[in-house]
């Protein structure tokens, strides 16, 4: 597997020379900066060419290429060096900007890296959250679902454990039962078979006959009795 070269990602490395340190100032801050084992620093810019024949940074302007400027001094903490594209005297286009603080060299992340991680961080914080929500639910078929905290255990460890009755079913269970039960009914109602007299039953016009026939012989039993009286 290939090595990955360190100025691949200069986001997350930094430099610094404790030897520039005491003697850091606007003057002598991009010959800091030009330091050969710094790795922010490119070689092949205008600023290099001009350090080799000795001229003043005055040069950079009659000069078409990459060059380093000093932005903004803060002495003696802040120090921003800027890298640009210069096309012109005139007309020179950003590409980075370095800031140095109390001799450290950083490289200031574009707005594209700081959105793309800002994302990042995000997505694994909630990715994190719902991986963690989920080891806490559980699922029975009886029950349903609910949250099963370690609190919780450890709270019922504390607490002196009492058997439960468990319920033969659930209340959806049964509610599901007595609908199955209803809908079956009212598809195949029941059907009531009367008895008749060869087993063991008589119909309805022989007990209408009978409390008839009692119900006479009780009113000829006070006639008679009333005769009597006479």
């Amino acid at each position: 597997m290939a090595a990955v070269d360190i100025r691949d990602n200069l986001l997350g490395i930094s430099w610094v020379d404790s030897s520039w340190i005491p003697i850091l100032n606007s003057g002598s801050v991009l010959d800091y900066f030009s330091e050969r084992s710094n790795p922010f620093y490119d070689r092949t810019c205008n600023n290099e060419v001009v350090k080799m024949q000795r001229l003043t940074l005055e040069h950079l302007n009659q000069m078409v290429g990459v060059e380093y400027i000093l932005l903004h001094a803060q002495e003696p903490i802040l120090f921003i060096i800027r890298k640009q594209q210069r096309q012109s005297p005139t007309q020179v286009i950003p590409l980075a900007d370095y800031y140095i603080i109390a001799g450290v060299i950083y490289q200031a992340p574009d707005l594209g890296s700081v959105i793309n991680s800002r994302v990042l961080t995000a997505v694994h914080g909630i990715q994190s959250a719902f991986d963690e929500a989920m080891s806490y639910c559980r699922y029975h078929p009886s029950k349903g679902y609910w949250w099963h905290f370690k609190d919780h255990e450890e709270q019922d460890k504390v607490k002196p454990k009492v058997k439960r009755k468990e319920e033969p079913s659930s209340i959806f269970q049964r509610q599901r039962v007595d609908a199955l039960l209803l809908d079956l009914r009212q598809k195949f109602p029941p059907k009531f078979v009367q008895k008749t007299e060869e087993e063991g039953t008589l119909p309805n016009s022989f007990y209408e006959a009978s409390i008839t026939l009692i119900l006479k012989t009780r009113t000829l039993q006070d006639k008679k009795t009333t005769v009597q009286y006479l």
